[in-house]
Parts: structure tokens; sequence; C-alpha cells
């Protein structure tokens, strides 16, 4: 019975030790995975933060670009519109000048008669619609006998000042249109009037 009872008492201890030492194993083996978890979430965190501050970082920059671009842009655009406002305002007389019915006609005449001592044809004018009454009796009664020579006038919707003189045969033809004029005086007085404002 002692023997019985010992050996009993034996296989007991030893199954003991043994679930003992798988116990011990199995735990150690669950502590090294959750070690291994944790690191991996650890590492997949930091590659987050890093790719958000990257995301910020990129961008901060992008709307700073944007910014700045657009702050350019508002400032060039502000410029070009106080220039277009100055040169529109320097030209203004000008413009007023090419639809004044007496200084059209000195000018008009001025240029036929340097027309018609070059050219052996009759001229051909295009003059703005709205002075068609004023003009027309001078270009066909006046002009004409001035420079002895035929002109024919051609009134235009179109233009608001100033005429267009060539030959009949419209081979070509110079442009005194208050356009003409503005374009021309305009480039001449934006390096200046930008000079002037800005520096």
């Amino acid at each position: 019975m002692d023997k019985l009872q010992e050996l009993t008492q034996k296989l007991y201890q030893e199954g003991l030790q043994k679930g003992k030492e798988e116990g011990e194993a199995l735990l150690a083996k669950a502590r090294e995975e959750a070690a291994e978890i944790v690191k991996k979430a650890q590492e997949e965190a930091a590659a987050i933060k890093a790719k958000a501050e990257k995301d910020a970082a990129d961008y901060k920059v992008k709307v700073e670009g944007d910014v700045k671009m657009a702050s350019t842009q508002t400032v060039q655009a502000t410029r070009a519109a106080v220039e277009n406002l100055i040169v529109a305002k320097a030209v203004e007389p000008v413009k007023g000048a090419l639809s004044n019915e007496n200084f059209l006609k000195e000018i008009i005449t001025a240029v036929a008669q340097k027309f018609s001592a070059q050219e052996s044809a009759d001229l051909s004018l295009v003059l703005p619609e709205k002075l068609q009454k004023q003009l027309e009796p001078f270009v066909k009664g006046e002009l004409s006998k001035t420079i002895g020579k035929g002109v024919e006038a051609s009134f235009s919707k179109k233009m608001e000042g100033g005429f267009k003189i060539g030959p009949k045969d419209g081979s070509y033809f110079i442009s005194l249109t208050d356009e003409a004029f503005q374009a021309l005086i305009g480039e001449y007085l934006r390096p200046v009037t930008k000079k002037i404002l800005f520096g």
C-alpha cells in the first residue's frame, strides 16, 4: 500500500512538474508574442505619425505656395489695373480730339495733301459713322477741291474717332483711329507709368 501511495505521489509530482513547465513555456511564448505585437503596433503607429507629419508639412508648403502665388497675382492685377486707369485717363483727351469735327478736318486735310503729293491715285477714307453728317459734305467738297483729286469716303460703326486713309485701290492704308493712337500712346506711357508708380 505504501508503495502504491508512493508511486501515485511520484506520478502526481511528475505530472504537476511537467504541467508547470508546459504552463511556463506557454506563458513565455505568449509574452514573446505579445511583445512582438506591441513592437509591431508601435512601428505602425510611428509610421502613421511620420506620414501624417510629412503630409501636414507638404500641405503647409502647398498652402503657403498657393497663398504666395495668389498674393503675387493680386498685386500684379492691381498694378495692371492702376496702369490701365492712368493710361486711359492720359489718352482720354486724344480720343476726344479725334472725335472733334474741326480737328479731324484739319488732320485729314494735312494727311491727304501729303498723300496727294506722293500718290497719283484717288484716295479712300474711312470715317466714324457718328460724324457722317458733319464730314461727308467736307470730304466731297472742300477736301477734294484742296487736294485736286477724287476722295471716296465710307463710314464705319466700329470706328469711334479718327480715320483711315489710303489709295482708292485698297493696296494699303494708314490708320489714325483713336484705337491706334491709344495703343501707340499706351505703349510709350506704360513703361514710364510703371517706373513712376512701382520703381
